[in-house]
Protein backbone atom coordinates (compact mmCIF):
# COMPACT_ATOMS: atom_id res chain seq x y z
CA UNK A 1 0.00 0.00 0.00
CA UNK A 2 1.14 3.52 -0.94
CA UNK A 3 0.78 5.98 2.29
CA UNK A 4 0.78 9.60 1.64
CA UNK A 5 0.82 12.27 3.94
CA UNK A 6 -0.54 15.85 3.38
CA UNK A 7 -0.28 18.36 6.23
CA UNK A 8 0.59 22.04 6.48
CA UNK A 9 -0.86 25.08 8.52
CA UNK A 10 -4.56 26.13 9.32
CA UNK A 11 -5.76 26.80 5.98
CA UNK A 12 -3.70 25.89 3.38
CA UNK A 13 -6.37 23.29 2.15
CA UNK A 14 -5.74 20.10 4.10
CA UNK A 15 -8.98 18.88 4.70
CA UNK A 16 -10.58 20.62 1.00
CA UNK A 17 -7.88 18.50 -0.54
CA UNK A 18 -8.41 14.74 1.08
CA UNK A 19 -12.14 15.20 0.53
CA UNK A 20 -11.62 15.71 -3.09
CA UNK A 21 -9.28 12.80 -2.87
CA UNK A 22 -11.44 10.32 -1.32
CA UNK A 23 -14.55 11.63 -3.76
CA UNK A 24 -11.98 10.01 -6.38
CA UNK A 25 -12.01 7.19 -4.97
CA UNK A 26 -8.82 6.66 -2.99
CA UNK A 27 -9.24 5.98 0.66
CA UNK A 28 -8.62 9.43 2.39
CA UNK A 29 -8.59 9.71 6.27
CA UNK A 30 -8.75 13.43 8.00
CA UNK A 31 -6.60 12.85 11.03
CA UNK A 32 -7.95 16.60 12.28
CA UNK A 33 -11.02 15.08 14.11
CA UNK A 34 -11.96 13.41 16.98
CA UNK A 35 -11.53 9.54 16.29
CA UNK A 36 -8.23 10.29 15.18
CA UNK A 37 -6.48 13.10 17.42
CA UNK A 38 -7.04 14.59 20.69
CA UNK A 39 -6.05 17.53 23.14
CA UNK A 40 -3.12 16.58 25.60
CA UNK A 41 -1.37 18.79 28.53
CA UNK A 42 2.02 19.83 27.30
CA UNK A 43 4.99 21.34 28.99
CA UNK A 44 7.39 23.41 27.09
CA UNK A 45 10.84 23.71 27.57
CA UNK A 46 13.76 26.18 27.19
CA UNK A 47 16.26 23.27 28.46
CA UNK A 48 16.06 20.08 29.55
CA UNK A 49 14.33 20.26 33.17
CA UNK A 50 13.18 23.71 32.35
CA UNK A 51 9.46 24.33 32.39
CA UNK A 52 8.51 27.97 30.81
CA UNK A 53 5.16 27.14 30.23
CA UNK A 54 2.07 24.70 29.69
CA UNK A 55 -0.14 25.00 27.09
CA UNK A 56 -2.82 22.42 25.47
CA UNK A 57 -1.95 20.54 22.11
CA UNK A 58 -3.64 18.71 19.23
CA UNK A 59 -2.15 14.94 18.87
CA UNK A 60 -2.29 12.44 16.65
CA UNK A 61 -4.03 9.31 18.61
CA UNK A 62 -0.32 6.78 18.30
CA UNK A 63 -2.45 3.50 18.32
CA UNK A 64 -5.42 4.56 16.04
CA UNK A 65 -2.84 6.05 13.58
CA UNK A 66 -0.40 3.28 13.88
CA UNK A 67 -3.13 0.99 13.08
CA UNK A 68 -4.21 2.59 9.95
CA UNK A 69 -0.96 3.17 8.44
CA UNK A 70 -0.25 -0.81 9.26
CA UNK A 71 -4.09 -1.81 7.69
CA UNK A 72 -3.92 -3.73 4.28
CA UNK A 73 -6.16 -3.32 1.24
CA UNK A 74 -6.48 -0.24 -0.44
CA UNK A 75 -3.37 0.65 -2.73
CA UNK A 76 -3.22 4.10 -1.59
CA UNK A 77 -4.14 5.33 1.49
CA UNK A 78 -4.49 9.24 1.81
CA UNK A 79 -3.96 10.61 5.60
CA UNK A 80 -3.87 14.97 6.09
CA UNK A 81 -3.51 17.15 9.45
CA UNK A 82 -0.37 18.41 11.53
CA UNK A 83 0.41 16.98 14.65
CA UNK A 84 3.87 17.81 17.19
CA UNK A 85 3.50 13.32 17.18
CA UNK A 86 3.58 13.14 13.24
CA UNK A 87 7.23 12.52 12.79
CA UNK A 88 7.35 9.39 14.38
CA UNK A 89 4.87 8.55 11.19
CA UNK A 90 7.47 9.02 8.74
CA UNK A 91 9.05 6.09 8.48
CA UNK A 92 5.53 3.99 7.19
CA UNK A 93 4.71 6.68 4.35
CA UNK A 94 6.02 6.98 1.20
CA UNK A 95 5.23 10.88 0.83
CA UNK A 96 5.04 13.79 2.70
CA UNK A 97 3.55 16.86 1.11
CA UNK A 98 3.46 19.79 3.04
CA UNK A 99 1.15 22.15 1.76
CA UNK A 100 1.62 25.78 1.96
CA UNK A 101 0.46 29.54 1.07
CA UNK A 102 1.71 32.75 2.20
CA UNK A 103 0.71 34.40 5.46
CA UNK A 104 -2.29 36.55 3.37
CA UNK A 105 -4.13 33.95 1.58
CA UNK A 106 -3.66 31.82 5.41
CA UNK A 107 -4.97 35.06 6.89
CA UNK A 108 -7.93 35.66 4.09
CA UNK A 109 -8.84 31.68 4.37
CA UNK A 110 -9.53 31.76 8.06
CA UNK A 111 -11.43 35.08 7.81
CA UNK A 112 -13.79 33.39 5.12
CA UNK A 113 -14.04 29.86 6.37
CA UNK A 114 -17.57 28.36 6.56
CA UNK A 115 -17.20 24.93 8.19
CA UNK A 116 -14.03 25.26 10.51
CA UNK A 117 -14.55 28.31 13.34
CA UNK A 118 -10.68 28.03 14.22
CA UNK A 119 -9.14 30.98 13.18
CA UNK A 120 -11.94 33.20 14.24
CA UNK A 121 -11.02 33.56 17.48
CA UNK A 122 -9.41 36.31 20.04
CA UNK A 123 -6.11 36.01 18.32
CA UNK A 124 -5.85 32.79 16.38
CA UNK A 125 -5.41 33.83 13.15
CA UNK A 126 -1.97 35.71 15.10
CA UNK A 127 -1.15 31.98 16.13
CA UNK A 128 -1.70 30.36 13.17
CA UNK A 129 0.65 32.96 11.23
CA UNK A 130 3.07 32.30 14.26
CA UNK A 131 2.80 28.86 13.78
CA UNK A 132 3.27 29.38 10.01
CA UNK A 133 7.01 31.12 10.56
CA UNK A 134 7.98 28.65 13.43
CA UNK A 135 6.54 24.93 12.14
CA UNK A 136 6.33 25.30 9.14
CA UNK A 137 10.11 25.03 8.50
CA UNK A 138 10.31 22.18 10.60
CA UNK A 139 7.50 20.58 8.40
CA UNK A 140 9.43 21.48 5.21
CA UNK A 141 12.80 19.89 6.37
CA UNK A 142 10.50 16.27 6.94
CA UNK A 143 8.77 16.85 3.92
CA UNK A 144 9.50 14.86 0.51
CA UNK A 145 7.47 17.62 -1.60
CA UNK A 146 5.55 21.18 -1.14
CA UNK A 147 2.97 22.78 -2.43
CA UNK A 148 1.78 26.09 -2.66
CA UNK A 149 -1.85 25.95 -2.52
CA UNK A 150 -2.43 29.77 -3.24
CA UNK A 151 -3.22 28.65 -6.90
CA UNK A 152 -6.55 27.42 -8.23
CA UNK A 153 -7.94 24.77 -6.43
CA UNK A 154 -7.71 22.14 -9.77
CA UNK A 155 -4.10 23.20 -9.95
CA UNK A 156 -3.31 22.25 -6.35
CA UNK A 157 -5.24 18.87 -6.71
CA UNK A 158 -3.93 17.96 -10.04
CA UNK A 159 -0.78 18.48 -8.38
CA UNK A 160 -1.14 16.03 -5.13
CA UNK A 161 -2.28 13.70 -7.25
CA UNK A 162 0.77 13.45 -9.08
CA UNK A 163 2.44 12.66 -5.87
CA UNK A 164 -0.83 10.22 -4.81
CA UNK A 165 -0.85 8.55 -7.65
CA UNK A 166 1.76 8.40 -10.64
CA UNK A 167 0.10 6.21 -12.52
CA UNK A 168 -2.37 8.75 -13.17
Amino acid sequence: MRRILLTGMSATGKSTITAAIAARGYKAVDLDSDAWSHWVDVVEDNAPGTPVGAGRDWVWRDDRVGKLLAEEGASILVISGCSPNQGQFYPQLDAVVLLSAPEPVVAMRLAARTGNNYGKGAGETERVLELIREVEPILRDGATHEIDTSGTFDDVLDAVLRIVDPRS
